[in-house]
Parts: C-alpha cells; sequence; structure tokens
C-alpha cells in the first residue's frame, strides 16, 4: 500500500466509524502559532488555567508527542442536538455536555480506528489524542482542511457548523496531504457582539478569562463582581458564540446514542436546580462531563446566578 492508499484507508475508517470529517496534515513545527501562544499566554489570557503553560514545545512539535511524527490526522465527532431543557427559566448547560463524557466515548472509537490501521498497514509508532494532551487541536484541523478557526476561536465548518469535538492521530507514517481550509468568516461579528462578557477581545482571540466557559467550569476561586448579571443564566458551559453563528444553520443533529441527555435532565424545572442535592447531583452527572466541576462548583453556579 501506498501513502495515497493508506490515507483513503483512513477516511474510509473514520467515516464507518461515524466521525463527521477527516483531514491529514504533514507534521511539522507550528510556526505560525508559536509567537500567537506566546503572545496570549504572555498576557494571561488563560487565566488559572495553568496546564495552558505547560509542555509549550509538545503543543507546537508533534514529534515531541511521537517520535518520528510525520501526519496528524485529525477527525471531528457531531454533538449537535435539537434536545433541550423544558424550562426556558432553568439554569442552562451547554449542548456538548448533555450526554456521557465525549472523552471516553471518542477515546474508544480512537483505539479502534488505530487498531483497524496497524491490522492493514502494519505496526508504526502512533498515538491517540482527544482534548487530554498538550496539541493544538484546531491549528492541525485547519492545517489538514476540516474548517477554520473562526472569531469565536472555534473551529468552523461550511457544511456542519461548529458543534462538534476534535481529536486527533499522530503517526511516523507518510501520508496524502490536504489542503488547509480557508476562511469564511467575512465582514460578520456576531460572536463577538453577542458575548455578554466581551470575551471575544479582537477577531480570532478569545479571552479565555472572561469566558463563561471559563467561569463557571475552569475558575476555582470567586466569580469577579464586575460579571454579576453577565453569565446568561449558563450555569456549565456556554453555546452563545455557537448559537448565533450563521454557519450553524447547517449543523444536523449527531446520531449518537451516548450523547443524548436523561429525560432528568431536561425536565428539571428552575425551582428544583436551586435545591439541587449531591445525591442528584451524582444521579444524573454520574457519566457526563459536568462532573468536572463536582457537586460543590455546581451549586457555587447556580447560587451566583440566583442571587
Amino acid at each position: 500500500m501506498h501513502s495515497h492508499q493508506h490515507s483513503q484507508l483512513i477516511k474510509d475508517t473514520a467515516n464507518m466509524l461515524g466521525f463527521l470529517s477527516c483531514g491529514i496534515a504533514q507534521a511539522g513545527f507550528l510556526t505560525e502559532e508559536a509567537p500567537r501562544l506566546t503572545k496570549w499566554l504572555n498576557e494571561k489570557k488563560n487565566g488559572e488555567m495553568a496546564y495552558m503553560e505547560n509542555h509549550f514545545d509538545m503543543r507546537l512539535d508533534p514529534s515531541k508527542l511521537v517520535d518520528g511524527a510525520k501526519s496528524v490526522i485529525s477527525l471531528s465527532y457531531n454533538y449537535f442536538t435539537n434536545q433541550s431543557q423544558i424550562d426556558s427559566n432553568a439554569p442552562k448547560i451547554s449542548k456538548y455536555a448533555f450526554g456521557e463524557d465525549y472523552h471516553f466515548v471518542i477515546k474508544n472509537k480512537l483505539k479502534t480506528f488505530l487498531q483497524i490501521l496497524k491490522e492493514n498497514i502494519g505496526d508504526f509508532n502512533g498515538r491517540v489524542f482527544v482534548d487530554s494532551a498538550p496539541v493544538m487541536e484546531k491549528a492541525w484541523a485547519q492545517k489538514s482542511g476540516i474548517g477554520w478557526v473562526g472569531k469565536n476561536a472555534n473551529l468552523i465548518t461550511q457544511k456542519q457548523g461548529s458543534f462538534f469535538f476534535l481529536a486527533e492521530i499522530i503517526l511516523d507514517i507518510p501520508l496524502s496531504y490536504d489542503a488547509p481550509a480557508t476562511d469564511h468568516c467575512g465582514t460578520c461579528t456576531k460572536c463577538i457582539d453577542a458575548c455578554p462578557t466581551q470575551a471575544i477581545v479582537d477577531p480570532y482571540i478569545v479571552d479565555g478569562s472572561k469566558c463563561i466557559s471559563y467561569f463557571t467550569i475552569e475558575l476555582k476561586n470567586e466569580f469577579p463582581k464586575e460579571m454579576k448579571g453577565k453569565f446568561d443564566n449558563w450555569m456549565f458551559g456556554c453555546d452563545i458564540c455557537q448559537d448565533v453563528c450563521p454557519w450553524n444553520r447547517f449543523s444536523k443533529p449527531h446520531q449518537e446514542s451516548k450523547f443524548n441527555a436523561s429525560e432528568t435532565m431536561l425536565n428539571m424545572k428552575a425551582s428544583e436546580w436551586k435545591e439541587l442535592t449531591e445525591e442528584t447531583f451524582q444521579l444524573i452527572f454520574k457519566n457526563t462531563a459536568v462532573k468536572r466541576t463536582k457537586y460543590e462548583g455546581l451549586k457555587r453556579n447556580i447560587d451566583w446566578l440566583s442571587k
């Protein structure tokens, strides 16, 4: 098998495993991203996310993660849903966290993916990643032609919008490479205009320390007083900059049953959220990404919204 046959096998396998899209880029040092990341960190736009400062070289050079890395496969996996919380006054949860934790769902698919490749290609050195290692996934996704990094710093595609997870396979075999995606944000500023905390400080630059998702998930200290009343009733994550993006009119509901929300969660009224007990929290969010905040964190968020 030659590189183009290997590449076709990879794309066929991605499709078979239910991935939304698959692109392949040549591995190499991310020269354009290096100064941007340095500036972003120096300006403390990572807030309390100290882990963003770790493994700087690994973030920019895939060969630091996989010896002899030659190719980066970028994959997207749909999580868009038409499900919604019944009570419009209830504190809100980002769509990505409705169902089972995506880390586990996608990691299992990636392990199967790698196994299929080794059975067909032979032995090679490769690793899989899903939002859990120092990989600049959006940069690689754009290089592989999946989509472009939009003004809200999310990866966007013309055909599917932006409600999807990203994952990567880095491996040490040469492949046929896709052309990078081009930007299609144009003059649109809907995401910038809609952000209640003005977290999109410049087109394409998000100050992580001002983002509602950061406040409700990452921040362990007290909320800044100046943010009072600006969370738009979000208790975990935030979808505003995606909800207003015109490209998301092309989003189609996912086909992953593990991403479906529990009826209990969807049916909870605002009053029930205010009285949330640890027992109910464990029951509803047992295997979801919301577990990351722990009960105390989610309760803090809910209390902040209702004060």
